[in-house]
Protein backbone atom coordinates (compact mmCIF):
# COMPACT_ATOMS: atom_id res chain seq x y z
CA UNK A 1 0.00 0.00 0.00
CA UNK A 2 1.31 3.43 -0.97
CA UNK A 3 -1.56 5.69 0.12
CA UNK A 4 -4.28 5.77 2.79
CA UNK A 5 -7.90 6.92 2.85
CA UNK A 6 -9.37 7.56 6.28
CA UNK A 7 -13.01 7.83 7.20
CA UNK A 8 -13.67 10.74 9.57
CA UNK A 9 -16.35 10.06 12.19
CA UNK A 10 -15.62 6.98 14.28
CA UNK A 11 -12.23 6.53 12.63
CA UNK A 12 -10.04 9.62 13.05
CA UNK A 13 -12.40 11.60 15.29
CA UNK A 14 -15.37 10.92 17.55
CA UNK A 15 -18.08 13.38 18.52
CA UNK A 16 -19.19 14.12 22.05
CA UNK A 17 -21.63 11.86 23.84
CA UNK A 18 -25.32 12.62 23.40
CA UNK A 19 -25.51 13.90 26.98
CA UNK A 20 -22.58 16.31 26.59
CA UNK A 21 -24.01 17.47 23.26
CA UNK A 22 -27.35 18.17 24.91
CA UNK A 23 -25.81 19.88 27.94
CA UNK A 24 -23.83 22.23 25.71
CA UNK A 25 -26.91 23.19 23.70
CA UNK A 26 -28.99 23.79 26.83
CA UNK A 27 -26.22 26.01 28.22
CA UNK A 28 -26.08 27.97 24.96
CA UNK A 29 -29.83 28.59 25.19
CA UNK A 30 -29.75 29.40 28.90
CA UNK A 31 -32.13 26.54 29.64
CA UNK A 32 -31.85 24.67 32.92
CA UNK A 33 -33.35 21.22 33.34
CA UNK A 34 -33.51 19.11 36.49
CA UNK A 35 -31.13 16.16 36.24
CA UNK A 36 -33.83 13.50 35.76
CA UNK A 37 -35.39 15.48 32.89
CA UNK A 38 -32.04 16.09 31.21
CA UNK A 39 -31.11 12.42 31.49
CA UNK A 40 -34.48 11.34 30.07
CA UNK A 41 -34.20 13.78 27.16
CA UNK A 42 -30.67 12.58 26.36
CA UNK A 43 -31.95 9.00 26.31
CA UNK A 44 -34.77 9.95 23.93
CA UNK A 45 -32.34 11.76 21.64
CA UNK A 46 -30.05 8.72 21.66
CA UNK A 47 -32.91 6.42 20.75
CA UNK A 48 -34.01 8.77 17.97
CA UNK A 49 -30.48 8.86 16.51
CA UNK A 50 -30.59 12.65 16.58
CA UNK A 51 -26.82 13.19 17.00
CA UNK A 52 -25.06 13.10 13.60
CA UNK A 53 -22.31 10.52 13.77
CA UNK A 54 -23.83 9.04 16.92
CA UNK A 55 -26.20 6.15 17.43
CA UNK A 56 -28.22 4.87 14.49
CA UNK A 57 -31.94 5.71 14.81
CA UNK A 58 -34.03 2.89 16.17
CA UNK A 59 -36.57 3.78 13.49
CA UNK A 60 -36.78 6.48 10.82
CA UNK A 61 -40.40 7.54 10.25
CA UNK A 62 -41.74 7.50 6.73
CA UNK A 63 -42.00 11.29 6.55
CA UNK A 64 -38.22 11.58 7.11
CA UNK A 65 -37.18 8.62 4.97
CA UNK A 66 -36.37 10.66 1.86
CA UNK A 67 -34.16 13.26 3.54
CA UNK A 68 -32.57 10.54 5.67
CA UNK A 69 -31.49 8.50 2.65
CA UNK A 70 -30.04 11.59 0.95
CA UNK A 71 -28.75 13.41 4.04
CA UNK A 72 -25.08 13.16 3.08
CA UNK A 73 -25.60 14.69 -0.35
CA UNK A 74 -26.98 18.09 0.62
CA UNK A 75 -26.65 20.38 3.67
CA UNK A 76 -30.35 21.28 3.70
CA UNK A 77 -31.43 17.64 3.66
CA UNK A 78 -28.87 16.79 6.34
CA UNK A 79 -30.26 19.48 8.63
CA UNK A 80 -33.86 18.45 7.89
CA UNK A 81 -33.11 14.81 8.65
CA UNK A 82 -31.44 15.40 12.01
CA UNK A 83 -33.64 18.21 13.27
CA UNK A 84 -36.58 15.99 12.33
CA UNK A 85 -35.14 13.14 14.40
CA UNK A 86 -34.61 15.55 17.29
CA UNK A 87 -38.31 16.43 17.19
CA UNK A 88 -39.05 12.74 17.77
CA UNK A 89 -37.53 13.17 21.24
CA UNK A 90 -40.35 15.57 22.24
CA UNK A 91 -41.25 17.14 24.51
CA UNK A 92 -38.37 19.57 24.01
CA UNK A 93 -37.84 22.27 26.65
CA UNK A 94 -37.28 25.04 24.07
CA UNK A 95 -38.48 25.34 20.44
CA UNK A 96 -34.97 26.44 19.42
CA UNK A 97 -33.33 23.29 20.70
CA UNK A 98 -33.44 21.22 17.50
CA UNK A 99 -31.55 23.83 15.47
CA UNK A 100 -29.17 24.62 18.32
CA UNK A 101 -28.30 20.95 18.69
CA UNK A 102 -27.77 20.58 14.97
CA UNK A 103 -25.47 23.61 14.80
CA UNK A 104 -23.54 22.45 17.84
CA UNK A 105 -22.56 19.11 16.33
CA UNK A 106 -20.51 20.98 13.69
CA UNK A 107 -18.45 22.94 16.22
CA UNK A 108 -14.80 21.79 16.12
CA UNK A 109 -14.83 21.62 19.92
CA UNK A 110 -17.54 18.96 19.70
CA UNK A 111 -15.07 16.50 18.15
CA UNK A 112 -12.14 14.70 19.72
CA UNK A 113 -9.34 12.99 17.82
CA UNK A 114 -8.59 9.42 18.79
CA UNK A 115 -5.40 9.24 20.89
CA UNK A 116 -3.31 7.90 18.00
CA UNK A 117 -4.75 10.07 15.21
CA UNK A 118 -2.05 12.73 15.16
CA UNK A 119 0.77 10.24 15.78
CA UNK A 120 -0.24 8.03 12.86
CA UNK A 121 -0.82 10.94 10.49
CA UNK A 122 2.58 12.39 11.39
CA UNK A 123 4.30 9.07 10.78
CA UNK A 124 2.61 8.65 7.41
CA UNK A 125 3.74 12.15 6.48
CA UNK A 126 7.30 11.32 7.59
CA UNK A 127 7.26 8.24 5.37
CA UNK A 128 5.95 10.24 2.41
CA UNK A 129 2.66 8.31 2.29
CA UNK A 130 -0.17 10.48 0.91
CA UNK A 131 -3.38 10.62 2.95
CA UNK A 132 -6.97 11.63 2.23
CA UNK A 133 -9.97 11.96 4.51
CA UNK A 134 -13.06 10.51 2.82
CA UNK A 135 -16.41 11.08 4.51
CA UNK A 136 -20.13 10.78 3.99
CA UNK A 137 -21.04 14.18 5.36
CA UNK A 138 -22.96 17.33 4.42
CA UNK A 139 -20.80 20.00 6.08
CA UNK A 140 -17.16 20.98 5.80
CA UNK A 141 -15.16 18.97 8.33
CA UNK A 142 -11.94 20.79 7.38
CA UNK A 143 -12.69 23.18 10.24
CA UNK A 144 -12.35 20.26 12.67
CA UNK A 145 -9.04 19.12 11.18
CA UNK A 146 -7.75 22.70 11.32
CA UNK A 147 -8.88 23.28 14.90
CA UNK A 148 -7.13 20.13 16.11
CA UNK A 149 -3.92 20.85 14.21
CA UNK A 150 -3.93 17.97 11.73
CA UNK A 151 -5.15 19.61 8.53
CA UNK A 152 -1.56 20.05 7.31
CA UNK A 153 -1.04 16.28 7.65
CA UNK A 154 -3.81 15.50 5.14
CA UNK A 155 -3.24 15.78 1.39
CA UNK A 156 -6.88 15.73 0.28
CA UNK A 157 -10.37 15.91 1.76
CA UNK A 158 -13.19 14.24 -0.20
CA UNK A 159 -16.72 14.88 1.09
CA UNK A 160 -19.86 13.24 -0.23
CA UNK A 161 -21.90 16.43 -0.53
CA UNK A 162 -19.20 18.09 -2.64
CA UNK A 163 -19.28 15.27 -5.21
CA UNK A 164 -22.96 14.21 -5.18
CA UNK A 165 -21.97 10.65 -4.30
CA UNK A 166 -21.63 8.78 -1.03
CA UNK A 167 -19.86 5.67 0.14
CA UNK A 168 -20.09 2.85 -0.87
CA UNK A 169 -20.48 4.37 -4.36
CA UNK A 170 -17.22 3.49 -6.18
CA UNK A 171 -17.23 6.96 -7.76
CA UNK A 172 -16.38 8.61 -4.46
CA UNK A 173 -13.50 6.20 -3.76
CA UNK A 174 -12.23 6.86 -7.28
CA UNK A 175 -12.21 10.61 -6.64
CA UNK A 176 -10.18 10.04 -3.47
CA UNK A 177 -7.67 7.70 -5.12
CA UNK A 178 -7.23 10.14 -7.98
CA UNK A 179 -6.62 12.93 -5.45
CA UNK A 180 -3.71 10.87 -4.10
CA UNK A 181 -2.46 10.12 -7.61
CA UNK A 182 -2.59 6.38 -6.98
CA UNK A 183 -4.48 3.41 -8.44
CA UNK A 184 -6.96 1.82 -6.02
CA UNK A 185 -4.85 -1.33 -5.80
CA UNK A 186 -2.18 0.72 -3.99
CA UNK A 187 -4.55 2.41 -1.54
CA UNK A 188 -5.72 1.32 1.92
CA UNK A 189 -9.16 2.44 3.11
CA UNK A 190 -9.54 2.70 6.90
CA UNK A 191 -13.00 2.96 8.41
CA UNK A 192 -15.52 1.76 10.97
CA UNK A 193 -18.39 0.79 8.63
CA UNK A 194 -18.45 -2.59 6.89
CA UNK A 195 -21.00 -1.34 4.38
CA UNK A 196 -19.94 2.19 3.52
CA UNK A 197 -16.18 2.06 4.07
CA UNK A 198 -15.55 -1.52 2.98
CA UNK A 199 -17.19 -0.57 -0.32
CA UNK A 200 -13.71 0.54 -1.36
CA UNK A 201 -12.83 -3.09 -1.99
CA UNK A 202 -15.15 -3.15 -5.02
CA UNK A 203 -12.75 -0.69 -6.64
CA UNK A 204 -9.69 -2.69 -5.65
CA UNK A 205 -8.61 -0.93 -2.45
CA UNK A 206 -7.54 -2.85 0.63
CA UNK A 207 -9.61 -2.28 3.77
CA UNK A 208 -8.86 -2.01 7.48
CA UNK A 209 -11.75 -2.02 9.96
CA UNK A 210 -11.57 -0.08 13.24
CA UNK A 211 -14.17 -0.12 15.99
CA UNK A 212 -16.51 2.86 16.39
CA UNK A 213 -15.79 3.29 20.10
CA UNK A 214 -15.58 6.26 22.45
CA UNK A 215 -12.17 7.95 22.31
CA UNK A 216 -11.09 6.72 25.74
CA UNK A 217 -11.86 3.10 24.78
CA UNK A 218 -9.76 2.97 21.60
CA UNK A 219 -6.22 4.19 22.25
CA UNK A 220 -4.20 2.69 19.41
CA UNK A 221 -6.29 0.97 16.71
CA UNK A 222 -4.97 3.26 13.96
CA UNK A 223 -1.38 2.18 14.51
CA UNK A 224 -2.21 -0.99 12.55
CA UNK A 225 -2.18 1.23 9.45
CA UNK A 226 1.58 1.64 9.78
CA UNK A 227 2.10 -2.10 9.26
CA UNK A 228 0.14 -2.00 6.01
CA UNK A 229 1.84 0.79 4.10
CA UNK A 230 5.16 1.27 2.39
CA UNK A 231 7.24 4.30 3.14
Amino acid sequence: MKGVLFDFSGTLFRNASTRLWLDGALDALGVELPEPEAAALAARLERAGALPGGATPVEVPERLRGVWEERDLDPARHRAAFTGLTQLAAPLPDPRLADTLYDRHMHPESWQPYPDTETVLKELRRRGVPVAVLSNIAWDLRTVLRHHGVEQLVDAVVLSYEHDAKKPDPRLFRVACDALGLPPQQVLMVGDDLTADAGATALGCAFLLVDHLPVEQRPDALTAVLDRVNG
